[in-house]
């Protein structure tokens, strides 16, 4: 990988993951810079995170573009004219094309707020509630052309709490996507990522070897 990764970042809405990116960015040894982001929103609140550290913002939206292909085209257009390596989804609220999937094949990433392949699509802090799961969590993951599948880079777990609603679960969960979204970008500037079929092994990390056990054993 290049000793600066140059990304894109994509956004429909608040945009809690793009500033989680541009804050880890920023520190002089990180081996990774966001040199875009594109919003399909042109009231996208996450703009402001971009304007307020001076990173060039674009809006492609699909109601301007004749067509889903034309709307993929010029996003494509403009991340090969910033010469961007890497694609990050942060909560960008459009299904993607087996076309633009397979153009950037490896290079696209998103995070989805649940331990995938469990979860998929919208509403899932609901449904895992409703499922009566007793942990959730969070993945990053290379993108495919089906929905919220992939080769899964980094996952983090949180306990579903007794009395949970989707919003308290969502925070907690949130958090931890403020963590991993940036180390799995890190990992694959660094050229730690090693592809195994559809299969991600990160080099020099160690599974935790602890047992989380949800309830625990009452006295």
């Amino acid at each position: 990988m290049s000793a600066e990764l140059r990304l894109a970042v994509l956004i429909s809405g608040q945009g809690s993951n793009l500033r989680a990116l541009i804050d880890a960015t920023a520190a002089d040894d990180f081996p990774a810079k966001i040199v875009m982001v594109i919003s399909n929103k042109d009231d996208a609140p996450g703009l402001k995170h971009a304007e307020a550290a001076d990173i060039s913002t674009l809006i492609i939206s699909r109601n301007t573009c004749s067509n889903h292909a034309d709307f993929e085209a010029e996003m494509t257009k403009a991340m090969e004219h910033h010469n961007v390596h890497l694609v990050c989804l942060a909560g960008f609220m459009t299904l993607l094309s087996n076309h633009f999937v397979t153009h950037w094949y490896n290079r696209i990433i998103n995070i989805h707020p649940s331990l995938l392949p469990a979860f998929k699509g919208l509403d899932v802090h609901e449904r895992a509630i409703n499922a009566g799961v007793k942990f959730t969590g969070c993945t990053v993951h290379y993108v495919r052309f089906k929905m919220d599948t992939g080769p899964i880079i980094i996952q983090a777990i949180t306990p579903v709490i007794t009395g949970d609603k989707a919003d308290s679960l969502a925070t907690r969960v949130l958090k931890q996507e403020h963590i991993i979204y940036p180390l799995a970008v890190k990992w694959i500037a660094e050229g730690r990522i090693l592809m195994d079929g559809e299969r991600v092994i990160v080099s020099g990390a160690e599974p935790p070897m602890g047992v989380l056990i949800n309830p625990e054993q009452c006295l």
